[in-house]
């Protein structure tokens, strides 16, 4: 095969999914040093088109109905069925690049639809500008601060790491690619996944989630002692549990049942100020905040991970400042070049481009935020660099945690960001409208930069098992940001124009939700008029994390136990329990992995199907609104329905075993 041939893909290799033995090296698919088409007409005006549809999609559903969408998935199957029709048989990178220009709808999404609504709410001047900045820069930031951690994510940890959505996204991209047997039973595992999440989310057929409270004979259980277990029913979760494996599963689910079967109990006997609320409101706080929730207690241990996960990653954080110090100053003439699929953007380039950003945001806050504020200059200096110090912080962690779980707490890091900031600010004398809006655009910038992190180290990993150069990937996502922040901002501005935000007005009677901007908003309103933030419960946290990295437990995993419901979580070490069967069902190491394989494929599927299912669900939900009615329900009794859907759940998690079971050995 010459060097200007395309390799006609086959499978993944068989240690793409395992760690390495000492000396091994892990051999994308596409491992050609030239001749391998990645950024193209066909992938850009494909993104681009994925950027402006999923942009307006994903904004139009969140603040209408306050439901995030998953964009990434979706965008990879339209990658992949756009081949199909085409004929085209050679794009696996050239997917990856769609993927890396349209997946940046869903990370702009997050951090603007999710926070820039708010200047409307607090009732501050709204413009394009204004709105679009603080997304953009962010998710800009957020690419630059991952850049240099890029090789420890994909190669350092590989194996070692389940990375659940880039897993079942690349089974798709692959297995389209490949066809045949196993694109049947990705199809079919697809198919399963919509019908089921579709039929409990759409048409209430059954309850996606089971919970004890449910049970009358758990009265007790329920409304005294305030200890409920519920577990949510979709394909997609039972299937993220089965890639995320036994033991990131565990650690976060033990850190749920120390939140729900012990804090919870706790906090309801012991103060009558809790006494009197239900379970969830112990979890999530009441009365608009005032009561304080123990989710608070897994927000600071997750800051508190975040710190330790800082310190046991110095040495890579070393060997980066090396490395970019040394591409500054030093001339490297006659070197060997560097493989295509280790190839980054230019550290002088990376390192150029955050002293820009630096500048530029400085500028913003000195020249337009906090123009005629008395210290203007030194309270823009200091909000920009808590803008780098947290992203510095956080984005390591959002990056793990989509690693682990692919779920990364965005909204606690960006409700812990709102806080630290204005705590710094008003102990500066910085309050009224320009203290709101400084700390509203930190809390844009960073939200959006996690959301960043999050999704690349995502597409960092894909590109790392298929074989995309990673300087392409960074720099699509890098363009893709500008169009997508401009999608949504438009958006914004439309939907505050013709809707309006918050509590209803003479001009605006039905304001749309955003709930997330909303909440927002409450929290700088708030603290701003005094209120202040649970400390204490944040120390908990933090004590909790300090104590289980003594024990050898990863302090980020429990502590996304103690911040995630339970309902998430305990379907999660559900999936995990079945590919430990899977694994368990043999002695032959051979048929072993041939089994665990074809679960990978079948929990892949199911995720695809979950994604998209939610994606109808608020489709379905925003064509029932403008329509004026509704799909008829079922409308089972409450504890018919309840078990219904457990026992759905269960019968799937059966298929999933007995499916993954009946392989044979390669």
């Amino acid at each position: 095969m010459s060097e200007h041939e395309t390799p006609r893909p086959a499978q993944l290799p068989e240690n793409a999914y395992r760690e390495l033995k000492p000396g091994e090296k892990y051999v994308p698919i596409l491992s050609a040093e030239k001749g391998v088409p990645e950024i193209t007409k066909r992938s850009v005006l494909f993104g681009l088109a994925m950027i402006i549809i999923f942009s307006a999609a994903a904004g139009y559903i969140a603040l209408k109905l306050g439901q995030g969408i998953e964009t990434a998935i979706p965008i990879s199957i339209l990658a992949v069925g756009y081949s199909a029709i085409m004929a085209r048989k050679s794009g696996l990178v050239e997917n990856v690049n769609i993927l890396a220009i349209g997946a940046t709808s869903g990370i702009v999404v997050g951090g603007s639809v999710f926070v820039m609504p708010a200047i409307y709410i607090l009732g501050l001047e709204g413009n394009f500008f204004r709105i679009f900045i603080a997304p953009f820069l962010g998710a800009v930031l957020g690419a630059l601060f991952l850049i240099p951690f890029r090789r420890y994510f994909t190669t350092e940890m590989h194996g070692k790491l389940p990375f659940p959505e880039a897993t079942a996204t690349t089974e798709i991209l692959v297995t389209g690619e490949r066809g045949g047997s196993a694109a049947k039973v990705l199809l079919y595992a697809l198919g399963i996944g919509i019908v089921l999440d579709y039929l409990a989310l759409a048409f209430h057929t059954w309850s996606e989630r089971f919970t004890t409270a449910a049970i009358p004979a758990l009265d007790t259980l329920t409304n005294r002692l305030k200890a409920v277990f519920s577990m949510n029913t979709s394909a997609a979760v039972l299937g993220l549990g089965y890639i995320i494996g036994i033991r990131y599963a565990s650690i976060i689910m033990s850190g749920s049942m120390l939140a729900f079967f012990v804090l919870i109990p706790l906090f309801g006997y012991l103060s009558p100020r809790y006494g009197g609320l239900s379970y969830n409101e112990i979890f999530f706080g009441a009365e608009g905040g005032a009561i304080p929730g123990v989710r608070n207690i897994g927000i600071g241990g997750i800051f508190a991970a975040g710190i330790i996960s800082i310190i046991k990653m110095s040495p890579v954080i070393r060997q980066a400042l090396r490395q970019m110090i040394g591409q500054l100053f030093t001339k490297h003439e006659g070197a060997v070049e560097t493989s295509r699929l280790e190839k980054d953007m230019k550290m002088t380039t990376v390192v150029g481009l955050m002293l820009l950003l630096a500048v530029i945001i400085f500028g913003y806050f000195r020249f337009i935020v906090l123009a005629g504020e008395p210290g203007a200059t030194a309270l823009s200096l200091i909000s920009t660099l808590l803008v780098y110090l947290i992203v510095f912080l956080f984005s390591a962690v959002s990056a793990w945690a989509i690693a682990m779980i692919s779920v990364t707490p965005i909204s606690g890091m960006t409700l812990t960001t709102l806080i630290i900031a204005a705590v710094s600010l008003s102990a500066l004398g910085l309050k009224g409208q320009a203290g709101m809006l400084a700390i509203l655009l930190i809390g844009g910038v960073v939200c959006t930069a996690l959301s960043m992190s999050g999704s690349l180290v995502t597409q960092f990993k894909i590109g790392q098992w298929l074989g995309s150069t990673p300087r392409s990937i960074q720099w699509s996502n890098i363009i893709g940001s500008a169009v997508a922040a401009a999608v949504v901002t438009a958006i914004i501005m439309l939907f505050a124009h013709v809707y309006g935000y918050g509590a209803p007005s003479a001009e605006h009677p039905r304001p749309l939700a955003a709930p997330q901007a909303t909440a927002m908003a409450a929290v700088i309103d708030a603290f701003l008029g005094g209120q202040g933030a649970p400390w204490p419960l944040y120390g908990l946290g933090a004590a909790i994390a300090c104590i289980v990295t003594v024990l050898g437990i990863s302090p980020l995993a429990f502590a996304l136990g103690m911040y995630l419901p339970i309902e998430l979580n305990s379907p999660i070490l559900f999936g995990a329990i079945v590919a430990w069967l899977v694994q368990k069902s043999t002695k032959d190491g051979a048929l072993s992995k041939a089994r665990n394989d074809k679960g990978i494929l079948l929990a892949s599927g199911l995720i695809a199907g979950g994604a998209l299912a939610g994606v109808f669900d608020a489709l379905t939900k925003m064509l029932e609104e403008v329509a004026g009615g509704a799909l008829p329900k079922l409308g089972l009794p409450a504890g018919v329905s309840n078990w219904f859907g457990f026992t759905v759940f269960f019968a799937l998690a059966i298929l999933l075993y007995l499916d993954a079971k009946r392989t044979k050995a390669e």
